[in-house]
C-alpha cells in the first residue's frame, strides 16, 4: 500500500496558508478537505495540492509529515514554487 505526504495551499485574502498531512488515498483526502470533512483547521477554505511525496510504509510517511510540519524553511520553498 502507498502512503502520501502532502502540502495543501489556500489563499486567505493576500496570504497563502499551507496544511501538511498524510494519507493512503490522496485524491479522496483532498476532496474531504474541500468538503469540510477533513481536519478542523482545513474547514471553510478551498484547498489545492501544492506538493506531495510517496512512501511504502505508514511510519515513514508519518515521520516525513512531522519533519515537513516542523520545517518552516522547507514549507517556504514549496510556497515559492
Amino acid at each position: 500500500m502507498k502512503f502520501f505526504v502532502y502540502v495543501l495551499g489556500s489563499k486567505n485574502k493576500s496570504k497563502l496558508i499551507t496544511y501538511v498531512g498524510y494519507t493512503n488515498n490522496l485524491l479522496k483526502r483532498i476532496v474531504l478537505h474541500n468538503s469540510g470533512k477533513g481536519a478542523k483547521f482545513t474547514r471553510g477554505r478551498k484547498w489545492y495540492l501544492m506538493y506531495y511525496e510517496t512512501f511504502k510504509s505508514k511510519s515513514k510517511a508519518m515521520k516525513r509529515e512531522y519533519f515537513i510540519k516542523k520545517n518552516k524553511k522547507f514549507r517556504e520553498k514549496i510556497k515559492l514554487k
